[in-house]
């Protein structure tokens, strides 16, 4: 299948279970996919350069899903941003929007939303 033409579709979530579902849906579709349990853990990898696009929990310890985007984005960053939340205001959407995000979901995801923003995000990188 290859949706993903090589690519990696990166998910930072701090929700073990979250993280597996959405891995599995995505392989089950022939997405390479790999996860992080932080926004430091994703920080630590060295080359970015396969990485299509990156499903961004808004939440987490430490460094929120926002402080991430926003530090990717300051770096030069061109990788696609997908936010997840299960703290959907306006505020935080708009945000989230702004500091450059391509997508923003309320969770529970629901798997067509899911798909539909990855791919478009995989098309724009």
């Amino acid at each position: 299948m290859g949706q993903s033409n090589g690519q990696v579709v990166c998910i930072v979530d701090d929700d073990a279970s979250l993280r597996r579902s959405l891995r599995n849906l995505l392989m089950s579709l022939g997405f390479r996919v790999e996860t992080f349990d932080s926004a430091e853990a994703f920080l630590e990898v060295d080359d970015r350069a396969s990485i299509g696009c990156l499903v961004l929990d808004v939440r987490m310890e430490r460094m929120s899903g926002v402080d991430l985007l926003r530090r990717l984005v300051t770096s030069g960053s061109s990788i696609p941003v997908i936010m997840l939340t299960a703290h959907g205001d306006d505020e935080t959407r708009r945000r989230s929007l702004e500091a450059g995000a391509v997508a923003f979901l309320e969770k529970p995801v629901r798997s067509d939303a899911l798909i539909a923003a990855v791919r478009a995000a995989l098309a724009s990188a």
